[in-house]
């Protein structure tokens, strides 16, 4: 049976380990839901990028015509290392 210190110890690793997985790692996408009922995808940039359902259905039914802009202008758009 563990002590209580042990007890106290291993609370304070497991609350520690908890803050940890709650903190997005870096270059990692999550999804949420906004208070306003928006779809905010983090992890792109700085700040989430938040948009509607009817604009993110919109967004991905333009997909191929975004992917073939994109290789048409590769020359020209800047690439974030």
């Amino acid at each position: 049976m563990p002590t209580e210190e042990e007890m106290q110890a291993e609370i304070e690793r497991l609350r520690a380990e908890n803050e940890t997985l709650k903190k997005p790692v870096r270059g990692q996408f999550g999804l949420k839901v906004s208070e306003k009922g928006a779809l905010s995808v983090y992890g792109m940039g700085r700040f989430p990028v938040t948009l509607y359902r009817e604009q993110w259905e919109k967004l991905l039914a333009m997909s191929d015509q975004i992917r073939e802009f994109i290789e048409a202008n590769d020359d020209k758009l800047k690439k974030k290392e």
